[in-house]
């Protein structure tokens, strides 16, 4: 018996092993790699084909400049930022062939309170809009004007004392970074008033079969025929520019409700009033959407950024977050005993890792829910738009300083651009360090899921007596992580290869920022818009029992506050300060 046993265990890894193979070309993690990698390689061959001109001329010579403003002070001068702002002007999307791609995805823009001035905008209105917005960019320049005198004069002071007077350098360095904040504000004001007519109707149209086409060739091998996809794709579509319409409101613009929470809410709404309509069901494909972005997500995960903060992020990213993840899926187990182990760990990973990514990699590694994936992306839309807002309030009101509360929010903010939202509101450096770190937090999206899939096949289902074959692990293991994971890794190394002068113009305002972020983003609009339709509030109603997630999401994000500012502030002032003081 023991050797029939044995033979019938063989024989289902043989079984797996060769279905494994039909998987490459039938199931949608896959899918979401080839789909991926094919988008990254079309955006690789535009950009590399349309260099910006005299790059590597203007690099050489604000480098030289740099280099120079480094070996004559001991801070970074008003020259040194000069250049360094020169560089960063220099980037491929700017390009003509950048901009026809970004006008042509663009999604509906700012609008106040007639909705169609997010689809079309005239010459007259584009002309009354950058009138209007004039006179605050003539401000807002006029002050940073007068903040790059007066931080010239602070620098000079420094300099004729030859940068050997603590206080007169350190009243220098708060000068120039009082002249990049209005600075900042300054570039800011001067996009408004560089408004110009569109009509957007034609290409969403266009977007619309274009992206159902593009997901049908995957859902005919999928699925054995992409027809039905095809008919209900137009409802998701439609889900999709609604939220982005309701996003791009003045309002909720300023208070930072974005497109997830309204591809959601328009979704729920309509699944649980009038009720999704039976022919679209079949285009409410959540995963294979957000599967696909985040294959994107993964080239830009860069590890030169990585690196540029260095040890006292990695703390930050790599320590706290599998401490919280793992404590806060224990006490929602042992403490508050949630019934369902899938949604304790969908939401402990959602909540301690970076929002709704990690939430599908580990709902796909543990075999959660429909409903427990769009309960747990609930919760952390709402905190995130709560964070967002009240973190920045709670680090200026106290007075910490904006690095560590950078790193503080790029370590507890689930989503990126939350992130680098509330970063924004403070400084900077603010910015540059939460938007890393959070870059840092994201690599753990691979990691998380695989040590999901081991512990859920090795532990949580595993049969006593029964040994657990490694082809089991990789049949749970979400194979669009590796993926994300290659994506990662080519472009880390096509960045270094260039030089991080080329790298960030080629590579991060090019391939990424000026090609791949537009489809991710489109990407996860729709699956946001697919969650939304495809849930219904009865499902969601015994998960909420006893409001078991609420305290978990509460309790974990509590721990995680606590820990990442603790961690923050130990590594970014204590035991690293001299890397603190070079950002």
């Amino acid at each position: 018996m023991a050797e029939n046993a044995a033979k019938q265990n063989s024989d289902v890894v043989v079984d797996k092993a060769q279905s494994s193979w039909s998987d490459l070309w039938k199931k949608e993690d896959y899918w979401a790699i080839w789909l991926g990698f094919l988008i990254l390689t079309v955006g690789a061959i535009i950009f590399f084909n349309n260099k910006p001109a005299g790059m590597e001329e203007m690099f050489a010579k604000q480098n030289a400049i740099m280099t120079e403003e480094a070996a004559r002070a001991p801070f970074k001068t008003v020259a040194w930022y000069e250049a360094q702002t020169a560089k960063e002007k220099i980037k491929a999307k700017n390009a003509p062939i950048g901009k026809a791609i970004k006008g042509f995805m663009n999604k509906p823009q700012k609008w106040t309170t007639n909705p169609l001035d997010a689809f079309i905008q005239t010459q007259e209105q584009a002309d009354a809009k950058n009138a209007a917005a004039m006179p605050k960019y003539l401000k807002a320049k006029a002050a940073a004007d007068t903040a790059k005198t007066a931080a010239l004069a602070a620098q000079l002071k420094a300099e004729q004392a030859g940068f050997k007077d603590a206080s007169l350098n350190t009243a220098a360095s708060a000068s120039i970074e009082s002249w990049l904040k209005l600075r900042a504000k300054e570039s800011s004001a001067k996009k408004k008033i560089k408004n110009k007519p569109f009509n957007l109707i034609p290409s969403l149209f266009v977007l619309m079969i274009g992206f159902g086409l593009f997901f049908a060739i995957g859902m005919r091998f999928i699925d054995g025929d992409a027809k039905p996809f095809l008919k209900g794709f137009g409802l998701v579509f439609a889900v999709a520019i609604a939220s982005y319409l309701m996003a791009s409101q003045a309002t909720m613009k300023q208070y930072g409700i974005g497109y997830a929470a309204w591809a959601i809410a328009i979704g729920l709404v309509i699944s649980n009033t009038i009720g999704t309509p039976t022919w679209a069901k079949k285009a409410l494909q959540v995963e294979f959407f957000i599967k696909t972005g985040l294959v994107l997500l993964g080239a830009e995960v860069l590890f030169n950024k990585v690196v540029a903060i260095g040890i006292p992020g990695i703390f930050v990213a790599w320590v706290v977050t599998p401490v919280v993840l793992i404590t806060t899926f224990i006490f929602g187990q042992k403490v508050i005993k949630v019934p369902s182990k899938t949604l304790n760990m969908v939401i402990s990973a959602d909540m301690s890792v970076c929002g709704t990514s990690a939430a599908i990699a580990a709902a796909a590694a543990c075999k959660a829910k429909k409903e427990e994936l769009t309960l747990a992306i609930g919760l952390s839309l709402v905190f995130t738009s709560i964070m967002m807002i009240v973190m920045p309030a709670i680090i200026k009101g106290t007075g910490m300083p904006f690095i560590l509360g950078g790193a503080w929010m790029g370590g507890t903010i689930d989503a990126t651009g939350a992130v680098a939202a509330a970063g924004a509101f403070l400084s900077e450096k603010a910015l540059y360090v939460a938007a890393t770190i959070k870059m840092i937090q994201n690599v753990l999206i691979g990691v998380t899921a695989f040590g999901i899939a081991i512990y859920w096949a090795t532990k949580v289902e595993a049969v006593e007596g029964q040994k657990v074959h490694a082809m089991e692990i990789w049949h749970r293991f979400p194979k669009f992580v590796l993926g994300f994971l290659t994506a990662s890794v080519i472009f880390s190394i096509v960045y270094t290869s260039l030089g991080s002068d080329a790298g960030f113009t080629m590579i991060d305002q090019g391939v990424l920022r000026g090609f791949s972020r537009i489809f991710r983003g489109w990407f996860f609009c729709l699956s946001f818009a697919a969650i939304g339709l495809a849930t219904n509030f009865r499902e969601l109603k015994h998960y909420f029992k006893g409001g078991k997630p609420l305290i978990l999401y509460v309790c974990g994000q509590s721990l995680n506050l606590c820990l990442t500012l603790i961690m923050a502030y130990l590594m970014f002032y204590v035991v690293f300060p001299d890397i603190t003081s070079k950002i």
